[in-house]
């Protein structure tokens, strides 16, 4: 895989930095510093912990005041991290647990041992992820597939090396790793649209593009095709931040999921 491309910050540089703020090693566990913990609708209802610590700065990010303040939140142990989702699950009486707000993978040894957690329970724990640590790593797509009830969600950050390049400022060359994530977690025993599928930011996409981003996923795996299609989520805060970069999205909904006239 060619790694050529535009220039841009190297999200697996980033990565690295960023664990050295977000993460501490005490004995035999990784302890990873989250924001907030919360229930909420998505998936039907899912208990969601959000963590501090992105490689990704997307300019539509609803998250994007806490995703690298490194002064929010605290510091939890994956067990601290498990009861607490456990906790909320069990209070509302959801059947799905997540990690969210930022990038999970960058706390590899954190995830590993949560995921244990669950692994025994009757929770499906959905892991939304951009992909990138996984693509770049085809070990570590082999380790997440020792959990049974665990599904992959590989959010592309927008439909084309150039969209991705614009809406994260990263270098397009990374693009390619979202992919790489897909055939790598598939190669590992994940089964595609089912265990592992593709989620894609389209607020800023053409019709052009999607059309030929679907036809990529179709050459990986025909199961792939059905896409879990994101819209710019216009809290104000959101709009805010589009403001200052420039951006304004051709698809959008409000906080409340209803869409918005956005041209």
């Amino acid at each position: 895989m060619s790694l050529a491309g535009s220039q841009g910050y190297d999200p697996i540089e980033v990565s690295s930095n960023i664990y050295s703020k977000v993460c501490r090693v005490e004995g035999n566990s990784e302890l990873r510093r989250y924001f907030r913990f919360r229930g909420g609708r998505w998936y039907g209802g899912v208990a969601t912990g959000d963590v501090v610590g992105c490689n990704l700065t997307c300019k539509f990010c609803w998250s994007w005041r806490f995703r690298n303040n490194f002064s929010v939140g605290k510091l939890y142990t994956p067990h601290q991290v498990g009861m607490k989702l456990v906790e909320i699950a069990e209070n509302f009486r959801y059947r799905y647990v997540r990690l969210s707000g930022a990038e999970p993978t960058i706390s590899k040894k954190h995830l590993l041992e949560l995921l244990k957690i669950f692994d025994s329970s009757n929770y499906v724990f959905i892991l939304e992820t951009n992909g990138i640590l996984v693509g770049y790593d085809r070990i570590y797509a082999n380790e997440l597939s020792n959990f049974g009830n665990l599904v992959v969600r590989v959010s592309f950050k927008g439909t084309s090396a150039e969209e991705f390049s614009l809406l994260t400022g990263a270098s397009s060359k990374f693009f390619e790793l979202q992919f790489k994530a897909l055939e790598n977690l598939i190669s590992a025993g994940f089964k595609a649209g089912k265990d592992v599928y593709a989620a894609a930011m389209i607020g800023f996409s053409s019709d052009r593009s999607i059309v030929d981003f679907v036809k990529m996923l179709r050459n990986i795996d025909p199961k792939l095709v059905d896409v879990d299609w994101e819209y710019v989520i216009m809290y104000r805060h959101v709009e805010d931040l589009l403001k200052t970069h420039n951006l304004r999205p051709l698809r959008a909904v409000s906080p409340d999921g209803v869409p918005k006239e956005m041209i």
